[in-house]
């Protein structure tokens, strides 16, 4: 059986990668870590696409019922909300303890718009976990992920777990993916644009819900592109510069909105950082990333654009 060993007592944050090419390969791996855990007594989390929830649930049997549960396609069907609402949801509620999480991020039926989200969201693991004590795992499917992913697995992964040895990453640089996938956002020709300030913040919030009602967004998902909208340009008035312009469109099958202004954006885990007890503001980014389905952000020094999309299958 293949086993995933238990770090040091005195290692802080363990963020191993997990190459596997077989379901097996995959269920001992996965289950000889939960039971490390289990028998070290450490609160353990399982957060993975739902079949491999399962396989990972059928292998531990009966102790299955001592292990939190989540199916990734929903919890972290948006990249961006992984740390806040997966991972640092489970360590902030077990604070004091160290904890052991599996989280699968990054899967054959991720899209190519979802995954520059991806890359960045392993990598930011290693910012939001700096000297807490968790081990996150993170599984990678050598049989079905394209060279380049499993390339970048090493670059936001300390340590790679590959034939059942573990062994440091020669290629560990977690800061060079965040900024390689701050990629530039370019909207469409044809997406429809309204340029606001402070006293046009109303009627932002009232073209993007007029342009996405008419692009088929579903009436139940207009609440969150409306409040999606009203945090982004508010943030823009306030720490943008005072104006911004807003865009909207549709793009395989998806609502698509942007706001842009000429602020620049410097805390890389800006949005992915749940609110400290009584904080006041510092809210904005961090909703945008709970109510959509994918969120991208490009900053440089002449500004930034954040985008976000809704609805629909991500292509």
């Amino acid at each position: 059986m293949n086993t995933v060993t238990t770090p040091a007592s005195d290692e802080v944050f363990a963020h191993p990668a997990l190459f596997y090419r077989s379901e097996p390969e995959y269920t001992d791996c996965s289950v000889s870590f939960v039971r490390q855990g289990l028998e070290a007594g450490e609160p353990v989390a399982v957060a993975v696409p739902a079949p491999n929830l399962e396989l990972i649930r059928t292998g531990l049997g009966t102790e299955a019922r001592d292990v939190v549960f989540l199916d990734m396609t929903e919890a972290g069907r948006n990249p961006g909300r992984i740390i806040p609402g997966v991972l640092r949801a489970f360590a902030d509620e077990h604070a004091g303890a160290r904890v052991r999480i599996i989280g699968e991020p990054v899967w054959a039926g991720r899209s190519a718009a979802e995954y520059p989200a991806c890359a960045q969201h392993e990598a930011l693991i290693n910012a939001a976990f700096t000297g807490r004590p968790a081990t996150i795992l993170c599984p990678y499917d050598e049989s079905r992920l394209h060279a380049d992913v499993l390339a970048d697995a090493r670059r936001t992964h300390p340590t790679v777990i590959a034939d059942g040895r573990e062994a440091a990453s020669g290629s560990y640089d977690w800061p060079a993916v965040v900024a390689r996938y701050n990629e530039p956002l370019t909207a469409p020709p044809d997406a429809a644009s309204f340029a606001f300030g402070a006293e046009e913040l109303p009627d932002a919030r009232r073209f993007a819900v007029a342009r996405a009602r008419s692009l088929g967004l579903p009436e139940r998902r207009l609440p969150d592109l409306e409040l999606a909208v009203a945090e982004l340009t508010t943030n823009s008035v306030v720490h943008g510069g005072g104006r911004g312009t807003l865009a909207v469109w549709a793009e395989a099958g998806q609502t698509v909105c942007e706001v842009r202004d000429a602020g620049r954006l410097t805390d890389p885990l800006a949005g992915r950082r749940p609110p400290e007890r009584g904080q006041i503001g510092g809210r904005g980014l961090l909703l945008v990333h709970y109510v959509s389905d994918l969120v991208r952000t490009h900053t440089a020094e002449d500004g930034t654009a954040v985008r976000f999309h809704l609805g629909g299958p991500l292509a």
